[in-house]
């Protein structure tokens, strides 16, 4: 007896202990061990919910943002409803990161489109694609051949498979790819070039859904429907001048083929 008398008020100074750190009531009739692993097969399924795997939502939501970027695309009718639905699209994280929305260039309904990668620095600061040190070489190149955004007489049109930088210009994500391909898709259609430039491993991985730029490169091929010739990206020339030759080839090409319609 005496052994439970102690083991009574020794309980008792635990609970006026629990009582006085502010404890005012018991929230479960039973204990719990809180350090005890659930056993999945007592989990109980609620009638009419859904059990959600690990990255279950994760993909859903990346599915919904391809979806939702294909409604948005499709639904402009002309080039300044395709920038408002870019600039309405807040499925793609790099939005957040930048500061301009990088649209296109040059001449709206040229013979040529030229479609890079994707804005650097100088590009997410003015609002426009290649107006860095590779969008000066990349004039250069053009009015090698007499042609440019202005040109008179043969300009061209410029985007960018991507409309905002990604944060220190790493290369996109497979998803931010897929997001942005019914835009490149749409801005083709509503451009409706006679031939694509495509600048770029990104480039070529969004339109050709491929990689491998310096195999790739000087190739004719077709890209929704349009002709299109895979070139290296001024930024490589930058950093490769002895792969200038290449490129001037390819610009040879280019000119031959607009000549020849």
């Amino acid at each position: 007896m005496a052994m439970e008398s102690s083991d009574f008020h020794h309980a008792l100074a635990l609970l006026d202990w629990q009582i006085e750190l502010g404890a005012t009531e018991a929230i479960g009739e039973t204990p719990v061990n809180r350090y005890e692993l659930p056993d999945k097969a007592k989990v109980q399924k609620k009638p009419g919910s859904a059990v959600m795997t690990p990255g279950a939502a994760t993909v859903a939501e990346k599915i919904d943002g391809v979806e939702a970027a294909r409604k948005a695309a499709l639904g402009a009718q002309d080039l300044e409803q395709l920038r408002a639905a870019l600039a309405a699209f807040d499925h793609c994280d790099l939005k957040r990161g930048a500061r301009n929305l990088v649209f296109s260039d040059g001449v709206a309904g040229a013979k040529v489109m030229i479609i890079g990668e994707a804005p650097g620095r100088e590009e997410d600061m003015q609002g426009r694609p290649f107006v860095g040190r590779a969008g000066q070489l990349l004039d250069r190149m053009l009015a090698a051949i007499d042609m440019g955004r202005e040109h008179q007489s043969d300009p061209v049109y410029i985007t960018n498979v991507l409309p905002w930088r990604p944060p220190q210009n790493r290369d996109p994500s497979s998803e931010e790819i897929a997001m942005m391909r019914p835009f490149v898709e749409r801005h083709i259609a509503l451009a409706k070039p006679q031939v694509l430039v495509i600048m770029g491993n990104i480039s070529a991985q969004t339109l050709l859904g491929k990689r491998g730029i310096t195999r790739l490169r000087g190739h004719w091929v077709e890209a929704f429907g349009v002709p299109a010739l895979p070139m290296f990206h001024p930024a490589y020339l930058l950093r490769t001048p002895t792969a200038k030759r290449e490129a001037w080839a390819d610009l040879l090409s280019l000119q031959a083929r607009l000549q020849n319609g």
